[in-house]
This record gives C-alpha cells, sequence and structure tokens, in this order.
C-alpha cells in the first residue's frame, strides 16, 4: 500500500508544478498583473503629459495671448511703449556680487 501512496503523491506533485511554476503559473500570471498595473499608471500620466501639451499648442496656433506669454517669460520681450522694472531681492542681490544698500541704525532714528 504504502508504494501506491508514493506513487500518487508523486503524480499528484508533478500536476501541480504546471499550475505554480510552469508556463502559465499563478506566479507569472500574478507578475505580469503587476506590470500591467504600473503600465497603466506610466499610460495615465502620460495622457495627462499628452493632453496638456496638446493644450498648449491649440493656444499657440489659434491665439496671441500664449504665444505673448511666452515670449514674455522666456524671451524677455517688451511690447512697444512699455517700461521694463525688474525687481531685484535682497537674496538675489547678494548672490550675484552686489551688496544690497542697508541703512543703518543712527539714520533711522
Amino acid at each position: 500500500m504504502r508504494p501506491v501512496t508514493y506513487i500518487l503523491l508523486a503524480l499528484l506533485l508533478l500536476m501541480q508544478y504546471p499550475l505554480w511554476l510552469g508556463k502559465g503559473s499563478w506566479l507569472k500570471v500574478w507578475d505580469i498583473g503587476q506590470q500591467v498595473e504600473a503600465q497603466k499608471q506610466i499610460n495615465e500620466q502620460t495622457q495627462k503629459r499628452n493632453a496638456a501639451l496638446d493644450a498648449e499648442v491649440r493656444d499657440l496656433k489659434s491665439g496671441t495671448d500664449a504665444l505673448e506669454e511666452r515670449a514674455r517669460s522666456e524671451l524677455g520681450m517688451v511690447k512697444q511703449g512699455e517700461v521694463f522694472f525688474q525687481v531685484v531681492g535682497e537674496g538675489a542681490a547678494t548672490a550675484s556680487g552686489v551688496t544690497a544698500a542697508t541703512p543703518s541704525k543712527d539714520k533711522l532714528k
């Protein structure tokens, strides 16, 4: 009776091998499911970026407001008749080597 039990147990284990470790096993299905979820997140981020780029392209093609905004921010352009003022903060002035003049306490009194 013992050899029959061992043979049946061995057959059972051989039948379970493809289910757990074979070509279409549960582990591979789980791993592929994880890869699909990761790819879905990447695709969602890419779709959001593409939508933003599409909106920007439509704005640049149809209106001059977006084009003007880009010219002002990226190229520093100003309209004719405008006066350009640049406000420099205290941190930016000391970083460029120019020290900001601060009034002394005696002059404030």
